[in-house]
């Protein structure tokens, strides 16, 4: 039985001795209950400050930590304080993600089967299917800040808001916000990153060779963002703004800092990429796989006897000697920027980290990093690129200059090769379920006066994203309703706290008999214990067949087990079957195509 079900069922009769409370506007917010004793009164003041950092489009091998060239020293000295997981998997896009880690709820029980706008034709208007944070669920900034929290959040929502159906972060609990609706724009000023060709103000807009404007939000009012200033820099000012604000309050603050790094379009400042421009100019796609599957072996991110995946047997993948010498160059800059973006990122990170230290917060403070999934392999060659049309707008639009990329003029992604050399032992990347677009790094740190068995390990012990709400509620000793919040029916969520592993007192976050079931674009999968059973179909370059792994042993997903242990294969497509008749998933037809619907 599932233990986020199990303590429902312990704190259920406690919750329905309450009445619930009117979500109007007009009324206050509920007040925190005053401490009976002096000693809760010591324990309300020490509660712990939780800061949630999420990168975008970074995968499993893209840090210093994982096995890269790129310099994250901030990360690196947070996993040597927390524990690093190295078997910790999301959803193989962004929106899906976000809304499980908000959460800790199946994304169709909360709108989100879909991902935003690649809507398959059948599920339209089907249940769970909304493309938006529905009101079936809690997020964690809700029950925070119904409980005293501060809450704040900067960079990128993507789960609905102005113009996008659902609604933004002011009506999911947050204090304060400030950042994008969507899931991307221009790092460097207020151009979008995607748009409606069809809408009539875009039309307009392009008929004067103009680009599109990104709607920046603050506290759900419309802004315009300032020029020149770098996303990186320009979330982390802002959230340390909000911090500064509220810093003589008495209360402690819940911190969700989703960066935009390193989604494309590929862009970083200057200095940043000239460090990595060589590097990957010697590598090549094929040096790279190499380099960084022999990194993560020795660093012990996965086993010694860990067989490498073969590139050739990828359909999507090409070899670096079919590039001219021009194109090699022009490659290599658009990976060296991708670098550059974690660097950034790192380093904004570092000023947080230093901000809180600096004020005396650092200790009593719950840090989590992780990001939302594996490294973007669209491209602007191959079958992964967008419409011809769209093409010729960007080439049009944006320089093609050497000495330009990463700039606010350009428009670039790292394509496929990129995306499949960097995952090192994994295969796949962003958009499929392969572990290379769904397995990532996660650090967590507790507060220091935690009970804490596992500082400076690296754990291969399997978790999920739903963990990291039902984590974040129990370091702040908050538990959640369950079934109502504020005269809203709830879908209890399923995601289990990591804190009593952390503490030593489990020897893995989930058991075999705790399973998780997922499905997207059609995709399947369903992991128990060490197994992942997975089904790819052929619209999205699979078989369209189930095959069964080992994940700890194999997380290449190179020897499939099929043959060896049918039973256990049967019994996980039978969980999965079961499981997506409960919950009203849509059949995708197996030819369909996510990227018609871009």
């Amino acid at each position: 039985m599932n233990k986020a079900y199990i303590h429902s069922l312990l704190v259920l009769s406690l919750l329905m001795l309450g009445c619930s409370q009117s979500d109007s506007e007009s009324k206050p917010a509920p007040a925190v209950a005053e401490p009976e004793t002096a000693a809760e009164s010591q324990a309300a003041a020490t509660r712990p400050n939780i800061l949630f950092i999420v990168g975008d489009d970074i995968g499993f091998g893209d840090l210093g930590i994982s096995g890269s060239v790129t310099k994250t020293p901030n990360l690196d000295e947070l996993a040597q304080q927390g524990t690093f997981f190295t078997n910790f998997h999301v959803s193989p896009v962004c929106s899906v993600t976000r809304s499980m880690m908000l959460t800790g709820n199946d994304p169709i029980e909360i709108g989100l089967a879909a991902f935003d706008y690649t809507v398959y034709p059948a599920s339209e208007g089907k249940p769970g299917y909304e493309a938006h944070l529905t009101r079936t669920t809690a997020t964690i900034a809700e029950l925070l800040q119904d409980a005293g929290y501060r809450t704040y959040t900067v960079g990128k929502w993507h789960l609905g808001g102005s113009g996008h159906g659902g609604e933004g972060p002011q009506e999911w609990g947050f204090d304060r916000s400030y950042g994008l609706y969507t899931g991307a724009a221009n790092h460097w000023n207020q151009g979008a990153f995607h748009f409606n060709p069809a809408d009539p103000e875009i039309q307009a807009v392009l008929a004067q060779g103009g680009i599109p404007q990104e709607p920046y939000f603050e506290n759900g009012e419309s802004v315009t963002r300032p020029e020149g200033v770098y996303s990186d820099e320009l979330w982390t000012s802002k959230l340390l703004e909000y911090i500064g604000e509220g810093q003589d309050s008495g209360q402690p603050f819940f911190a969700y800092v989703a960066y935009t790094t390193a989604h494309a379009p590929i862009q970083a400042p200057a200095d940043m990429i000239d460090k990595y421009y060589e590097h990957y100019l010697e590598l090549g796609y094929e040096g790279l796989h190499r380099a960084r599957f022999e990194s993560q072996k020795k660093l012990g991110l996965i086993p010694q006897d860990a067989p490498q995946p073969a590139r050739e047997s990828n359909p999507l993948l090409s070899a670096w000697s079919e590039l001219d010498d021009e194109e090699k160059r022009y490659e290599a800059r658009w990976m060296a920027a991708y670098s550059a973006m974690m660097e950034s990122q790192d380093h904004h990170i570092g000023r947080i980290l230093d901000y809180l230290d600096e004020n005396g917060e650092l200790d009593n403070t719950l840090i989590i990093y992780t990001t939302d999934n594996g490294p973007e392999g669209t491209s602007l060659r191959g079958e992964l690129a967008p419409g011809p049309d769209l093409i010729q707008w960007m080439r049009s639009t944006y320089s093609q200059e050497f000495d330009d990329i990463g700039q606010g003029n350009t428009f670039g992604f790292i394509g496929s090769d990129w995306a499949g050399a960097a995952n090192g032992s994994l295969q796949w990347w962003k958009w499929f379920i392969g572990e290379g677009g769904i397995r990532v790094p996660l650090l967590v740190v507790p507060p220091k006066n935690e009970t804490f068995a596992r500082s400076g390990e690296m754990t291969n012990e399997y978790a999920y994203v739903k963990e990291l709400p039902m984590t974040i509620l129990d370091y702040a000793g908050v538990d959640h309703p369950m079934t109502e919040f504020k005269g809203r029916e709830l879908t209890p969520p399923t995601g289990v706290s990591l804190r009593s592993f952390l503490a030593g007192e489990e020897t893995a976050p989930r058991t075999e008999d705790e399973w998780v079931a997922f499905e997207l674009f059609g995709n399947t999968y369903v992991v128990a214990g060490d197994y992942k059973a997975i089904r790819m179909r052929t619209g999205m370059y699979g078989d369209g067949e189930w095959h069964l792994y080992d994940i700890k042993k194999d997380p290449g997903e190179t020897n499939p087990l099929d043959e060896e242990q049918p039973e256990r294969l049967q019994k996980m497509i039978e969980i999965y079957e079961r499981y997506a008749e409960e919950k009203g998933i849509v059949p995708v037809a197996d030819d369909w195509s996510p990227w018609s619907a871009l």
